[in-house]
């Protein structure tokens, strides 16, 4: 497909999602490939080049295990081809420790017996009930019950959270977790039961903490929700003139107006990569708690693993959050769809539906009364699983088996790497990539201890005048469109990146992703990220002798 590329083509194309503007740069560097030597690279997608292998080797050696089950009923035995009973709990840990004893040695068998001893020595759990919710798990024979989240997935991945997300410092009580399929999916759901239960209406003011995954921007615009939307910006810098990519604490002041709603966040953020600093945290805890102790934060963790010591904002302030976190950056499982919402047991949202006033109580009740005799008692998470699936098909909610199953080896896997070697591995991979890229492009990166590094965000306006001056910054500015820089990219030099813009960041500046391909290709990136901004200056100079 052929493009005319003028600059009133890109004004038109900056309009859309970036994620939609990446086929047509794909096309362009496919083309731009064929032309030259050029392989084309595409760093616009975060799906990542990695699988982790160790708890994939569970799952499919527990898959053995629940066959071997399903095997042994005398239901389905002689002449039934390719048919076999369910597995039954009587006596089942008992076969399922012989079958690890079987299977010594085998991959993936360490996990399974560490997670087994961890589930039923450390948490007390009965070990039939565990193994077969995990034969079950892995066969997919039933729908999921509950329908929220599997049994002992849920505490295996709720320890897991604690984890990661609050430094094994966990606030007090219980997180309760809705399984869902991927991140996109608890956004989905999260949106539509916030509006279900009247805690988010048409219209109400929200504030988005930008740049930020484009979805957090469109959704908001759709004609069902037209939320009244600030966003603040991330736009410190220090006095050199580069970009922190942090908050200015007094732009957090808007969040103190009880007319904001909810407030939402990517920490780290997406593109730039950043986590919130301490004090820009305490600064939010200390509006909630002295201003707005309504306000509903929703904040997406899923890069939470690339910072060491990292800290949620769930930890600080439980009763308020509503936290997405997905699977698929760190065990290199995107086509899994593996994602949990979590809610702390004590939160404002059941608080302010109860509160709600009578006519609208009643509206729930009606919605919610094929579930309940009193539905006024259905907790906000437990609303969510039901919006899922339009209330009326609530009795076939939930994540399926295999993906819960999967899901609950990874957390485990996690939480019995004592010596965090997965977490340190998948860190350096990416702190190498990063490096790698800044160091061919030219520029300066800073030393940040918040940077998760996944993507990196590079303001071309800031380099253009670290290099060139103010005068050069300006003739960009007149006589292109700040789209130009990927779509320049795309045709000569066969590379695909995302224009910042369409994230809310500075318009000027490209988003590259760190996880999907080999270091060395990030040599060439960086290289022809500066190749384009001097050819720029390259024009410049000559428009500036004529």
């Amino acid at each position: 497909m052929q493009h005319k590329i003028t600059r009133e083509y890109e004004k038109k194309m900056s309009e859309i999602s970036p994620f939609e503007l990446k086929n047509i740069l794909i096309e362009l560097a496919d083309e731009s490939a064929r032309k030259s030597t050029h392989i084309m690279l595409n760093a616009g997608r975060g799906n990542p080049n990695w699988i982790s292998t160790v708890p994939r080797e569970a799952f499919f050696l527990l898959g053995q295990f629940g066959l071997e089950e399903c095997a042994r009923s005398t239901e389905f035995s002689e002449g039934m081809v390719g048919i076999a009973g369910v597995p039954d709990k009587k006596r089942i840990a008992s076969r399922f420790t012989q079958f690890l004893v079987k299977h010594a040695g085998s991959p993936g068998m360490a996990l399974l017996k560490d997670t087994y001893d961890y589930l039923v020595n450390e948490k007390g759990i009965d070990e039939n009930d565990l193994v077969h919710e995990w034969a079950e798990g892995v066969i997919g024979d039933q729908y999921p019950v509950p329908d929220r989240i599997l049994k002992y997935t849920e505490v295996l991945v709720e320890d897991y959270l604690k984890q990661e997300l609050c430094n094994n410092r966990p606030p007090k009580g219980r997180f309760d977790l809705f399984a869902t399929e991927g991140g996109t999916a608890a956004m989905c759901y999260i949106f539509d039961s916030l509006q279900q239960n009247f805690l988010l209406n048409r219209g109400d003011k929200i504030v988005l903490f930008a740049p930020v995954f484009t979805p957090y921007i469109e959704i908001p615009e759709q004609a069902r929700y037209l939320f009244d939307v600030t966003e603040i910006h991330a736009c410190k810098m220090t006095h050199e003139g580069y970009h922190t990519w942090q908050y200015l604490e007094k732009d957090l002041d808007v969040l103190k107006d009880p007319a904001v709603k909810a407030a939402f966040l990517v920490n780290p953020s997406n593109p730039p990569s950043y986590g919130l600093t301490p004090e820009l945290m305490q600064r939010i805890v200390d509006i909630v708690r002295h201003d707005n102790p309504n306000l509903m934060i929703i904040t997406d963790d899923v890069y939470a693993t690339y910072i060491p010591d990292f800290r949620s904002i769930m930890a600080e302030l439980p009763e308020n959050t509503l936290c997405v976190y997905s699977f698929s950056k760190y065990f290199g499982a995107t086509g899994w769809r593996l994602a949990v919402i979590a809610l702390h047991e004590n939160n404002i949202y059941d608080r302010m539906i109860k509160e709600l006033p009578a006519e609208r109580q009643e509206q729930l009740k009606k919605r919610y009364s094929s579930l309940s005799l009193h539905p006024e008692k259905i907790r906000f998470i437990d609303r969510m699983v039901a919006d899922s699936r339009q209330v009326a098909l609530n009795h076939t909610a939930g994540l399926s088996l295999p993906q819960q199953t999967q899901m609950a080896l990874f957390a485990s896997f996690s939480l019995l790497d004592h010596e965090n070697a997965y977490k340190k591995k998948m860190q350096q991979v990416i702190h190498d990539r990063l490096h790698t890229l800044w160091e061919n492009t030219g520029f300066v990166l800073l030393d940040d201890p918040l940077r998760a590094g996944y993507y990196s965000e590079i303001d071309m306006l800031v380099w253009a005048k670290k290099f060139y001056g103010d005068g050069f910054v300006e003739y960009l500015q007149e006589n292109y469109e700040p789209v130009d820089v990927v779509f320049r990219l795309a045709q000569e030099t066969s590379l695909v990146l995302l224009n910042g813009g369409g994230f809310d960041a500075p318009e000027w500046s490209i988003r590259c992703s760190l996880a999907n391909l080999k270091r060395e290709d990030y040599v060439r990136i960086g290289q022809g990220i500066a190749s384009i901004l001097h050819s720029y200056a390259a024009k410049w100079k000559e428009s500036l002798e004529k």
